[in-house]
């Protein structure tokens, strides 16, 4: 799990610049109309609604945004159909790669998502090819600056989170897929601000990237999370903290 919480931490700073230029407003609105559509307009009772709602609160999305694509999602004003789509490959170095998709027109994004791996050095792979290499978790991110270990660690423990790991400046608390909602509510009750939750893949083990690899590795996941249909990017990858600073800067 080394690195994971690293590249989170700095996907999340990245989709707050993206949530600027609104792109990543409208994949979030996506995913909150997929999930209302699927198991209704209560996140109380639609998890995966509650997790959607969670992540673009996240993003600090407003909240008129969210009703509305609740609304859409439930029919109330119009809802498109979009299917969800899981493409897996590798990148360079070997690295694995899942892609979570939302789209309406399945050709469209299997030529996109195809192109975007050929051009940066990576291949598409079939169902099954990499998955295995991933668990599905909740994830939690908190600014270790803010928090005492302790306190994070025991507040997360009492909810019922599964892990907790320290990487740079952030403590990602790991949970299991059903218990999300109730570690956040568990931390948020103990004082402890939440900066993310959402469900994501964490790899069961990674791959250490020098410099150029790392190059080329992000590279590719910008280009992929540029595409309007993708979602989530989740790959196999760790980087050093110097390494990081130099490629991420």
């Amino acid at each position: 799990m080394s690195g994971h919480s690293k590249w989170a931490t700095i996907k999340h700073k990245k989709g707050k610049e993206d949530a600027k230029r609104g792109k990543l407003f409208s994949k979030l609105a996506r995913a909150i109309m997929v999930a209302a559509r699927e198991g209704g307009t209560d996140p109380t009772m639609n998890t995966a609604l509650y997790n959607a709602v969670e992540k673009a609160k996240s993003y600090s999305m407003p909240k008129e945004n969210i009703e509305r694509a609740v609304q859409r999602g439930g029919g109330q004003a119009g809802s498109e159909a979009f299917e969800s789509i899981l493409y897996e490959g590798y990148g360079p170095a070997g690295i694995a790669i899942i892609v979570e998709v939302l789209t309406d027109n399945r050709n469209r994004s299997a030529a996109e998502i195809r192109n975007i791996f050929s051009k940066h050095n990576g291949a598409l792979g079939q169902p099954g090819a990499v998955a295995w290499i991933f668990e599905r978790h909740g994830s939690i991110i908190v600014d270790a600056a803010k928090y005492a270990e302790d306190d994070v660690v025991a507040a997360a423990a009492d909810a019922g989170a599964d892990d907790i790991v320290l990487d740079g400046s952030s403590f990602e608390v790991l949970t299991d897929p059903t218990a999300l909602a109730a570690v956040k509510a568990g931390l948020d009750a103990a004082g402890i601000e939440c900066e993310q939750a959402e469900l994501t893949m964490v790899p069961k083990s990674t791959v250490q990237l020098d410099e150029a690899d790392a190059r080329r590795i992000i590279k590719l996941i910008d280009a992929l999370e540029d595409s309007d249909d993708v979602q989530d990017v989740y790959a196999n990858f760790d980087i050093s903290e110097e390494v990081l600073e130099v490629v991420a800067g």
